[in-house]
């Protein structure tokens, strides 16, 4: 079975329970088993979440969701228009070579915020609940790029994947 959908979404909170509820929606359809789908749904909330948050400044008014079911895979990808992963080193310049930093490596890991913290922990959630995840800026455009990919476990006797 081969499953996508993509949203455009405006950088509003309200946003944030629409693509949660589309992606839950799908799930459920395919026949996913609820936990699996629990997580996914944390994960993509809190990637909606940072790209309405930090996605860009009052002309960058979207954002993008889009999630592809192939196989036994669910891969989720959220792409703002915003500044993207910062370098905030710079490298020495050499012959040929621009005195700009080298494109972002992913974010560097620090300490997860406190449990009480009311911000920091989206990238943390992600990671621990999903099983590969890729931070990246977008190519020859402002913005960034966060996917996830999990494994998906299915419930018994499902309609979907008996075709």
């Amino acid at each position: 079975m081969s499953i996508w959908w993509s949203l455009h979404l405006r950088r509003e909170a309200a946003s944030v329970p629409l693509a949660r509820r589309l992606l839950l929606g799908t799930m459920e359809t395919a026949g996913v088993d609820p936990d699996v789908s629990h997580d996914l749904s944390v994960a993509l909330t809190e990637a909606c979440a940072n790209a309405v948050e930090h996605g860009g400044d009052a002309a960058a008014e979207d954002y993008r969701v889009t999630a592809f079911i192939n196989g036994d895979t669910c891969r989720i990808e959220v792409t703002d228009s915003g500044p993207g992963f910062r370098d905030r080193t710079r490298r020495p310049k050499r012959p040929g070579r621009s005195a700009l930093p080298d494109p972002a490596p992913p974010p560097p890991m620090a300490a997860p915020a406190p449990a009480q913290a009311e911000h920091g922990r989206g990238l943390f959630l992600i990671e621990a609940l999903t099983d590969h995840v890729r931070y990246r800026n977008r190519t020859g455009r402002c913005g960034a790029v966060v996917s996830f990919d999990k494994i998906l476990k299915w419930k018994e006797d499902v309609p979907l994947m008996a075709s």
